[in-house]
């Protein structure tokens, strides 16, 4: 495997050599180039990419990154899957079904390869991501396949990368990085259609929760620049925007030191009852003044942020959130289990009654607030009393939204070196389904508070069910579907108009499901003048 210097093959070489000589029948002792590579002389060909992404929005964002990276290299890109040269997976090693996954896919694009015709540039294939990071050395032995391997904090590399596999060679770089923020790449919005995107704010992950990966394929926390994060938020608002979400594995823990006026010896304020697993960290501008700054840019941009921890909500942030028309009233709380025991097996920094008591105060400080969360079924050593912990505070709380999932245990964790994996597969799944029922029974509930209401909803585009509605997102992020009717501009007495994506319009909430909202349209507006109907 290469991962230095780029070696030529030897036929190019005889003919750098000869480039001069007049043309004579080359010796059969050398070898004849590939044609495809002689007609990609003469038309001066760009390579086409195909990128698929798995798992978080991360990843999504992560893709746009690795896109503006060989965007400048001179790369194309395409949307068909036949046509292209380069096939890059973004993938997840959240859980072992997520790889799975990806085995299944490398299968299903080895027969492309291996049909490739001899008349085209060999196909070439490359593995980006938290699974290239935590399986370098099985995916280059098990699928030979696979040309090239890049690491989260190795994008800046694929030129180099898909060079050296131009030669034959495998190459990968999967190497963390202290510092790599991609701060200075300005990354491609993969839709030209799309009302929102993903802004990155940091990397990495500092928490070492027993059960997560997270820290071992995507390293330590880093945060990006507040200055080049506005820039950022300023151009997609440029471009018409209308929606931003600030990104990282424990987003509100943002720190930035790039400003040495800023590195006082000032403590991180946690929540009230919350503990971490480092040494607690000073100075640097933190996540309220990030969340000040970019609610700023933009007015009618509504700005979100994913994914939390519990512990990093201080009264600022929630005080701001509260303040601003323009930062969502949804806070992801991920808890995890309903148990302290497990809890403190988790090393998540609090017991159930901080949690609850965090719950309480977040409702308090901020009226109407939509909360979702995570949880884990079938953690090592959980019991059927945890389990039952864990269903009492899905129905204590009321969720609106939730993202549950059975335990899988992942190698080079703590919990992989410490604990059992010692609930059986089935008790997970059936306890999984118990906390899946519950929940979609609280959320519900807590989502037909809604009905008779009127929302304010940013208007995404057609129904996937109906080509006569209307999809969108409220300020809670609950899905709202609408029947495509005119409708009145507020700003724009007598004016009949039909919603378009980016449009921010009034509905009148008429039913509720667990996952979706129903109603009818009443008006187009703007995110500031639709506060005095909501």
């Amino acid at each position: 495997m290469e991962l230095g210097r780029i070696s030529a093959p030897g036929w190019l070489l005889d003919r750098l050599k000869s480039a001069s000589a007049p043309q004579e029948k080359l010796s059969s002792e050398v070898e004849d180039p590939p044609p495809y590579l002689m007609m990609d002389e003469l038309l001066g060909r760009q390579r086409k990419v195909y990128l698929e992404t798995y798992g978080c929005q991360m990843n999504v964002n992560d893709t746009e990154i690795a896109w503006s990276i060989l965007q400048k290299s001179g790369y194309l890109r395409t949307s068909n899957l036949q046509e292209a040269d380069v096939i890059l997976l973004v993938t997840c090693s959240i859980r072992e079904k997520a790889e799975q996954t990806i085995w299944n896919r490398l299968h299903q694009l080895k027969a492309l390869k291996t049909r490739r015709p001899r008349s085209r540039v060999p196909l070439r294939i490359g593995i980006l991501g938290c699974m290239a990071e935590r399986l370098k050395e099985e995916i280059l032995n098990r699928e030979k396949m696979v040309d090239i391997l890049a690491g989260p904090d190795a994008y800046r590399d694929l030129p180099r990368l898909l060079a050296v596999a131009e030669s034959g060679q495998q190459a990968a770089n999967v190497l963390l990085s202290l510092d790599e923020t991609y701060a200075d790449v300005m990354p491609v919005q993969t839709s030209a259609s799309a009302t929102s995107a993903f802004v990155s704010i940091m990397r990495g992950c500092d928490n070492m929760c027993s059960y997560c990966i997270v820290p071992f394929t995507r390293g330590r926390e880093r945060s990006r620049p507040i200055a080049s994060i506005l820039e950022e938020v300023k151009k997609l608002s440029e471009q018409g925007l209308k929606e931003v979400t600030l990104l990282g594995q424990n987003v509100n823990s943002f720190r930035d030191n790039s400003e040495v006026q800023f590195n006082s010896a000032v403590p991180t304020n946690l929540s009230r009852g919350f503990t971490t697993n480092y040494k607690t960290k000073q100075g640097g501008l933190r996540f309220a003044h990030l969340l000040d700054q970019v609610s700023r840019v933009d007015p009618e941009m509504r700005i979100r942020f994913t994914s939390p921890h519990p512990k990093d909500f201080p009264d600022e942030v929630l005080q701001l959130i509260h303040e601003r028309d323009n930062i969502c009233k949804q806070i992801h709380l991920p808890a995890q289990s309903g148990s302290s025991r497990v809890l403190e097996a988790m090393r998540r920094g609090y017991s159930r009654e901080a949690y609850v008591e965090l719950v309480h105060h977040i409702r308090e400080s901020i009226p109407g607030v939509s909360l979702s969360s995570d949880f884990i079924a079938g953690f090592c050593g959980e019991t059927e009393e945890d389990h039952v912990q864990t269903v009492s505070l899905l129905r204590e709380v009321q969720y609106n939204m939730g993202f549950l999932f059975a335990y899988s245990m992942r190698q080079k964790t703590r919990a992989y070196h410490r604990l059992k994996d010692d609930v059986p597969e089935e008790v997970k799944l059936r306890r999984l389904e118990e906390l899946i029922t519950i929940f979609r029974e609280e959320a519900t509930k807590a989502n037909q508070t809604s009905v008779g209401c009127t929302q304010l909803v940013l208007v995404e585009g057609l129904s996937k069910r109906s080509a006569t509605a209307l999809c969108g997102r409220n300020d809670g992020n609950l899905k709202v579907i609408f029947p495509d009717a005119e409708m009145e501009d507020v700003n724009n007495p007598g004016l009949r108009v039909r919603a378009q994506p980016g449009d921010y319009v009034l509905v009148k909430i008429t039913s509720a499901s667990s996952q979706t909202l129903r109603g009818h349209v009443l008006c187009r507006t703007t995110l500031r003048d639709s506060s005095a109907y909501c």
